[in-house]
Formats: C-alpha cells, structure tokens, sequence
C-alpha cells in the first residue's frame, strides 16, 4: 500500500510528537508498505489558525496514495477518501483548557468565534475518517465530550524497545524528559526537601526555555539539595538514556494532566523500572497501578517523598514492581505489530 503519514510541526522542536511518526513510518517501511512522511508548520495564533486550516484543506492527496494516516491537528483536515487518524490531542487551548490560566487569550466576543468554528471544523473533519484511533482513553474522552465521536485508544510504543535493559536498583529516582513547568520537575524537587532516606533524584532533558531551567537549578541550590539532585539541562542521546535508566531505583514521569502516557513511563517499564505519577497526570494513570507497577502520590511535595522514601525502602517489592511493569506493556498490546496492523486494516 501507498501510504502518506501527515502531521503538523513547530520548526526546530523535537519531541514525541515527531517520534510517533517517525518510527511509525520505519515499521510500516518493514512490513512492505511504500511510505511518505510530510510535515508542515503550524501556529496555534488565533489570528492565524483558521486560516491555516483552510490552507490543508485545500491539499488533496488522492492521486498520491492509498492512505492518508494523520496526527496532530490540523492534519486530519486533508481531502482523502481514505483518510486514517491516529489522533495525538485537540488544539487544547481551545478545548479542555478553555476554562483553566492556561487558555492564553480572553474568553470574549472574537475569540469565542473562533473556538466554536474550530471545534466544527474539526468535527466535520474528524467525522470523515475511516477510522480513528488515539494515543489513549483519556482523548479518545474527550473527542466524545467535545466532538461526540468515538474513536480507540492506540497505545504509541518506544522505538527499539530492546535496547532499555535492567541491571539493578540503585538509589537514584530518573526522570528524562523536556524540562518544562507542566512537566513539574520542580515539584520533584521540593519533594527531596522532604526525603527521609538516602533516595536521589536525576532530572535529565533540554529546557524549552533556558530561565526554566535555571530556575531550577536555583531552586536545587536554595534548598541546599546538590548532593541529592542531580540536574542535567541538556539534550539527552537515547544511549545515554538506557545508561541512566538500567540501575535507577525508579522512574518519575509526573506532567500535569498528560494526552498520553508518555515515551518516559514506556521506557521506564522496558527497563523494568516501577513508574511514579501523580493523580492529576492524565494519560499516565492508564498505564500505573498503584502498588503494582508503580506508585501513584498526590501531587504535593510531601506525599511525592513519602512515595520516594517508600521506593528507597523496599528494593524487594520495586523489584516486583519492576517486573509487572514490564508486563503490563504486554497486556496493554503496547507493540508495534498491532499498531501496523490497526492502522492498515
């Protein structure tokens, strides 16, 4: 099959959100399907998004492939008869994050249009789709909340999974990812202030913004907490991410209200590592069940280090957490297999 994989960018940032499609388009290349990878760029501006939209719209890519597969919004707008979604998240400022600090415009006369136009847009757009799938219940919810169409949930797994391997627990509690504020590494931080064992933290990942990152740095050393946290501002190799993982104690992948689970919490679990969240992360809580693969805390500074002393505390039973950890993966039919065979069904 001719297959197009579409999704939308912001110029120069890297993440999860280009490695879904990127690994996507190497296993669908392996299970002999001829593939091609566009990207575009795309600005969430309300002054320019409805405009933008119209731009993909115009795009039809009939004569160029059997299948279109479509991620972040506002691909899945393209003209095709067989147009596939695997649905990454709404443009959530207008959406779940309408009514909360983080909508960034006023809730006026103007901007009020423009959410309601976005959200028939998309529902007229999602709604042509053969099929639609999404990277886990918790926006699969809310594309029935918002749009009242239903849509399975597609777990995204971690690209060459076999290389995250496990030699040990050691004392240090890794977190890897972009350091950012809805991330909360700082709460982390505040938590070792409150540590009772001889636990560490490693936070490890490029900040976004290089204040944010030394803000908590600041923070590390307000605290007096040098010797306990380990903070590493920079891109982080995938080498260099197996090295940390392979004797951590745990993993600690705590965002605020996540679309997903997120690459963190699969690599931890490929390493056999138990996974700490907290009860407003969002789609992590699909993946960690407290006490068994994982310790879920309230997201408050002193429970965080109860469940980290806890860890610290009890090598047997993380070890055991460890090892469910990495089944759990296979129960939730997280592999490539199944999203090739979901997506080119």
């Amino acid at each position: 099959m001719r297959i197009i994989l579409l999704s939308s960018i912001v110029p120069f940032i890297n993440g999860g959100a280009r490695f879904i499609v990127e690994w996507l388009e190497e296993k669908l290349i392996e299970a002999g399907h001829q593939v091609e990878r566009f990207y575009l760029p795309f600005t969430d501006d309300p002054n320019e998004i409805l405009h933008q939209i119209a731009a993909w719209r115009l795009m039809d890519l009939t004569l160029w492939c059997d299948r279109v597969i479509c991620f972040r919004p506002p691909a899945y707008v393209v003209d095709h008869p067989n147009k596939v979604l695997w649905f990454i998240h709404h443009i959530r400022t207008f959406y779940d994050l309408w009514d909360t600090p983080y909508r960034g415009m006023p809730d006026d006369t103007q901007h009020r249009a423009i959410r309601d136009n976005l959200r028939a847009l998309d529902t007229q757009a999602i709604s042509e789709a053969r099929a639609v799938f999404t990277n886990s219940q918790v926006v699969a919810d809310r594309l029935k909340a918002f749009n009242g169409l239903d849509s399975t949930p597609l777990y995204p797994p971690v690209y060459q999974p076999e290389r995250f391997t496990h030699t040990g627990y050691g004392d240090e509690i890794v977190a890897i990812s972009r350091l950012e504020p809805h991330k909360r590494q700082a709460l982390m931080i505040e938590a070792m202030a409150h540590v009772k064992t001889g636990v560490k933290l490693r936070l490890a990942g490029t900040a976004s913004s290089p204040e944010y990152g030394r803000q908590l740095l600041q923070r590390v050393q307000e605290l007096g907490l040098q010797d306990r946290v380990i903070l590493e501002d920079r891109w982080i190799s995938e080498d260099e991410k197996a090295q940390m993982l392979k004797e951590a104690l745990a993993i600690a992948y705590l965002p605020k209200d996540e679309d997903s689970y997120g690459y963190p919490s699969l690599e931890g679990a490929h390493a056999k590592k138990a996974i700490v969240t907290t009860t407003d992360s969002g789609g992590v809580l699909e993946l960690v069940e407290h006490g068994r693969n994982g310790l879920i805390s309230e997201p408050d500074p002193r429970a965080l280090a109860e469940q980290f002393d806890r860890l610290h505390a009890d090598k047997q039973g993380v070890a055991k957490m460890g090892t469910a950890s990495l089944n759990r993966l296979a129960e939730m039919k997280i592999d490539w297999s199944t999203v090739v065979d979901r997506l080119t069904a």
